[in-house]
């Protein structure tokens, strides 16, 4: 399995960039992805998941900003992020667990400059 992201780059505070993520392989058919981020020296740390049930989780710092979504069809998952913030800026991780596996996507840089 693998997970190909793009989107991510530089915007102002106030503006919008969208990340997606590809998977590919064989997928067992319940599963969640999701976005992490990781700001230098931390940990990383859940940004918004959806399960293929449909379930949304956000983190609290996005709900009404950001905005997750995926398209089961083409096995990609979106992250909508709007009103950024230059506390936004992280490195993004998209996320797929199913099963036992736990796979992440590289990490994509994400910059909001004030």
């Amino acid at each position: 399995v693998q997970l190909q992201a793009s989107g991510g780059g530089l915007a102002q505070a106030g503006g919008s960039m969208r990340l997606s993520c590809a998977f590919s392989g064989s997928i067992f058919r319940i599963n969640t992805v999701g976005w992490y981020r990781q700001f230098p020296g931390s940990q990383r740390e859940l940004v918004a998941s959806v399960t293929s049930g449909g379930t949304i989780n956000y983190a609290d710092v996005v709900k009404g900003r950001f905005t997750i979504s995926r398209d089961n069809a083409e096995n990609t998952v979106y992250l909508q992020m709007d009103s950024l913030k230059p506390e936004d800026t992280a490195v993004y991780y998209c996320n797929l667990k199913f099963l036992r596996q736990n796979l992440w996507g590289r990490g994509t840089q994400v910059t909001v400059s004030s």
